[in-house]
């Protein structure tokens, strides 16, 4: 149920005036967020305008044909929000000119140069817009992490009971593995991957994709995607990465995203003629480890002397790490992503990114992130790998960043 006293909370300490949030056929997930609906995503067809102003209900500008969709936030009364219909251009112009123009300062998905893609999400005439009626329009991004990138308090111990489950069918991914190479010397990557997806049915799990299944040089494509139809045998010698995410069901409910790395090492001889392979994997796992370990080192040392710090400074602890090995080669993406309510898997929160972009924001109580640093080579004069470990960790109020899924030390043996 929507609720505008913790947004206008947010708007007082960040000195703001209001917050509009702009929405034409689902182009802003903010606005899902902040006006939650049961049952399938509203069908929103013209431009929608939630306006939250530092005091006082909101009001919600719909076009006469989504009207019907808000029947929820109409029911809340004027003392909540008003539902205010516009019918044409001239009279959204003329409501949007009415409900923002008696503030001087005004939030929106937009950052200043395209900083931020992830906020930066409202189109430049619209913010052209909003400026001609004389406001001043700031980034929303901490606002954002704030409110709708928040956890709820209910949905922690949910989000912790879903990545027991999680940790447990990795556990079982793995160990099937195991099997099928002792019992028949290989296991189709897509088996595997099928095999997660019906544990997650069992565990009564939701997940949007995936899971990766990728071995030794498929692992050097971060996103790869095992397929039958393209089927690919996981073999003694490779090795063999596990990317898996799932949830309680729920928008309101936080997803346990984790990458774990295993070795198939096979029969003791094929382990010993392999050995110098693996010595390579367990050193470069080594040096992401101990990268992931320096990012959630660098947040908890950071929360503990009270002291503000940015998602590029995370991304930047960990590929110091990466970087002082020689493997800044293998660098692909950021180190971490937002957690956050909703449906996305990456949430609307503080990446820890300094690579595809220098993420300002900061890490904020309530909200969550993922840490997973990787090293991709699949150029390798021999042989083709990718190594990746990812953790999940909630910023608690009162403790600080706390890991809420399993931490890997080791590479997993299958053999």
């Amino acid at each position: 149920m929507f609720n505008p006293k913790p947004i206008q909370s947010a708007l007082a300490a960040e000195h703001l005036g209001g917050w509009l949030v702009h929405d034409f056929r689902h182009s802003n997930a903010v606005l899902a967020r902040l006006l939650p609906h049961e049952g399938p995503p509203r069908h929103l067809t013209r431009r929608v305008a939630l306006f939250v102003p530092l005091a006082g209900p909101a009001t919600l500008l719909v076009s006469p044909l989504d009207e019907g969709q808000f029947a929820a936030e109409a029911r809340l009364g004027a003392g909540v929000v008003n539902v205010r219909v516009y019918n044409g251009w001239r009279g959204f112009h003329e409501a949007l000119r009415e409900v923002v123009g008696g503030a001087a300062r005004v939030a929106m998905e937009y950052a200043p140069g395209a900083a931020l893609p992830v906020v930066s999400v409202v189109d430049a005439g619209t913010i052209e817009l909003v400026r001609s009626f004389g406001v001043e329009v700031v980034s929303s991004a901490d606002l954002i992490q704030a409110t709708a990138a928040a956890w709820p308090e209910s949905s922690v111990g949910p989000h912790l009971e879903a990545a027991c489950d999680v940790d447990g069918i990795k556990n079982a991914a793995f160990d099937l593995i195991r099997a099928r190479l002792r019992a028949a010397g290989s296991v189709f990557e897509h088996e595997v991957a099928d095999f997660i997806r019906e544990q997650f049915k069992i565990k009564g799990l939701q997940w949007p994709d995936g899971p990766i299944v990728a071995a030794t040089h498929h692992a050097a494509d971060p996103h790869y995607a095992p397929d039958a139809s393209r089927p690919h045998p996981i073999r003694p010698g490779d090795l063999v990465m596990i990317d898996l995410w799932a949830r309680r069901p729920g928008d309101e409910h936080l997803y346990s995203d984790v990458t774990w790395m295993g070795v198939a090492t096979g029969s003791f001889e094929v382990s010993s003629r392999l050995a110098p392979r693996l010595a390579v994997y367990r050193e470069v796992f080594d040096v992401v480890k101990n990268a992931r370990d320096a990012a959630l080192k660098a947040a908890q040392d950071a929360w503990s002397a009270g002291r503000a710090i940015q998602g590029w400074e995370l991304d930047e602890a960990a590929r110091r790490v990466i970087i002082a090995a020689g493997l800044e080669r293998g660098i692909k993406h950021r180190t971490g992503h937002s957690l956050s309510p909703g449906a996305m898997v990456h949430g609307l929160g503080m990446n820890l990114d300094n690579l595809e972009t220098r993420d300002t924001r900061r890490m904020m109580p309530r909200t969550g992130f993922t840490i997973e640093p990787g090293v991709y080579i699949p150029n390798d004069p021999k042989y083709g790998f990718g190594v990746r470990s990812e953790i999940n960790v909630y910023v608690d109020p009162a403790r600080g960043p706390i890991v809420t899924s399993g931490v890997q030390t080791e590479l997993i043996e299958c053999g």
